[in-house]
């Protein structure tokens, strides 16, 4: 009732005549090209390859019907295609240059103000680090010793009645 054990497969048929038996044959530069076209070498996007079976599951035993399985297998993956190539169509230059423009703007202030600020802190340093030693050897060093002489003198007894 509702339930179909009935698998279904979905296949593409072509006329082989209209293509060569292993391809189209491509030069060696066009081989090198697809081989070099590496666009994530680092794998920073690894965790976004998503399929339909990662994202929508049916349990063992609330199957849909094969038709509306398959369908929904179909929309997700065009439309997913689809929606990915227009955003990226759209937003790619316009997001390339303003990343660009950001991380030229970072990069010099990084390297024209943090850091000969940051070097000249580390210069200025052991002069500052040697008269913070002094003054608190000479006001706070002797304070807390006399400080710790009055209370050294101070007994607490407990008794109990």
């Amino acid at each position: 009732m509702g339930l179909e054990t009935e698998k279904a497969d979905t296949r593409i048929f072509m006329d082989d005549d209209n293509f060569p038996p292993g391809g189209p044959e491509l030069s060696e530069a066009e081989k090198c090209a697809e081989d070099a076209l590496e666009r994530d070498p680092r794998g920073m996007n690894a965790h976004l390859q998503l399929g339909f079976e990662d994202v929508i599951a049916e349990p063992e035993l609330t199957h849909s019907f094969d038709k509306v399985w398959i369908c929904s297998h179909a929309l997700f993956e065009l439309s997913k295609y689809v929606l990915y190539k227009l955003l990226s169509l759209l937003l790619a230059v316009p997001l390339a240059l303003v990343l660009g423009i950001v991380f030229a703007v970072l990069s010099c202030l990084h390297i024209w103000i943090v850091m000969p600020f940051v070097r000249t802190c580390l210069m200025v340093l052991p002069s500052v680090q040697t008269i913070w030693k002094s003054m608190t050897d000479v006001f706070v060093a002797p304070f807390f010793h006399s400080v710790g002489r009055c209370f050294a003198m101070v007994n607490i007894r407990l008794d109990q009645e």
